[in-house]
């Protein structure tokens, strides 16, 4: 299929992708601490840098938007919204690099945004746990920058989601209408208690991410902002998985009423990174299919933008979605959650079987 008809079929979205631009390179050159993030180029290839230390290597579809529309195309997607990549959430900061360092971010992701012709949208960062200066940041990247929302941690300078140091910010994004990605920050490090590969990756972000939504919904934080738009990555971790269990002790210990949890639990939205189609199954139950949006972690882990449309397809043709939930997560829910008008005309639910597709490849 060439890349015109790619074109004219694109109609995903996905929710989670990352960015580092090119032009922030000197971003960081004005603070002496040497663990700033920054990005060294050389040819078609990157190192993201910690400081002199090599973080990873990337590919150039991390800073290349042209690159990045091209490989969008060919995947069938419409739209992807770019976020930070984690490790730039430097909540160790003191406050004046901090503010520095997330304005500059914001610049350049709104930066690619405006060259993307309405491929892309933006989600920036804000220098937590500085909250007042948070909340100024957080008004200029929506208002000013027209990015949709932010990327925080699961955790924020030492502090759970539900810290009430944390509670302006949130309100601040409540009253924005603003879109709150929740990513872990640490790659996993020191959650559980091995460490290392593949624990940190399999079992420590995952765990992370469930810590900050059992925050989140058992904390008190949905309960005082009941309109707050909040993305969790990586399916939430396990936290879908867990949740009964967390309820039985929340009724038994706090007097908690279940169906109230429940309520709060499906105000959440998460994305579809669980890397087995039959995890939807859970998903769609816990959350809602309206509920899930496209996640890829672009462009870090191979396949999952490309695969995106045949993992839902997998899916359905496995029982764990209905046909109708293929649109609704491959694109409608992304436009509901980022309150983007302009949703591509609903496809018919009789989409093809993977395996159809398989054979027109």
């Amino acid at each position: 299929m060439d890349l015109i008809t790619a074109r004219a079929r694109a109609v995903g979205v996905d929710a989670h992708a990352h960015y580092f631009g090119a032009d922030l390179a000197d971003s960081h050159s004005a603070f002496p601490d040497s663990r700033w993030p920054r990005l060294v180029v050389n040819g078609g290839a990157g190192t993201l840098m910690l400081g002199d230390i090599p973080f990873r290597t990337v590919r150039s579809a991390l800073w290349d938007v042209d690159e990045r529309i091209r490989e969008l195309d060919a995947a069938e997607i419409a739209l992807q919204v770019i976020s930070p990549v984690p490790v730039t959430l430097a909540y160790w900061a003191e406050e004046t690099a901090a503010v520095h360092y997330a304005a500059a971010t914001n610049d350049s992701i709104a930066g690619a945004v405006d060259r993307s012709g309405g491929r892309l949208a933006g989600l920036g960062t804000v220098p937590l746990p500085y909250v007042d200066a948070a909340i100024v940041e957080l008004n200029r990247a929506v208002r000013d920058l027209g990015l949709r929302g932010v990327e925080i941690g699961t955790q924020v300078g030492g502090h759970d989601l539900d810290s009430p140091v944390l509670d302006p910010f949130f309100a601040a994004a409540e009253s924005l209408g603003a879109v709150v990605f929740v990513h872990p920050t640490d790659g996993g490090g020191g959650v559980v208690r091995r460490s290392g590969q593949p624990y940190d990756f399999g079992l420590g972000m995952t765990t992370d991410t469930a810590v900050a939504a059992t925050a989140l919904v058992f904390g008190g934080v949905l309960d005082r902002h009941p309109n707050l738009r909040l993305l969790l990555a990586h399916g939430c971790g396990t936290f879908g998985w867990v949740y009964p269990r967390l309820r039985l002790g929340a009724q038994i210990w706090n007097q908690a009423d279940p169906a109230h949890l429940d309520t709060l639990l499906r105000s959440l939205w998460v994305d579809s990174l669980v890397f087995d189609p039959e995890h939807l199954r859970l998903l769609a139950h816990r959350f809602g299919s309206d509920r899930i949006v496209i996640g890829t972690d672009y462009p870090f882990i191979a396949g999952q933008l490309e695969g995106a449309r045949d993992f839902l397809y997998q899916a359905r043709d496995g029982g764990a979605l209905a046909a109708s939930d293929v649109s609704r997560i491959f694109s409608h829910n992304a436009y509901a959650l980022f309150g983007i008008a302009d949703a591509p005309p609903f496809e018919h639910p009789e989409a093809p079987t993977s395996s159809a597709v398989e054979a027109s490849k």
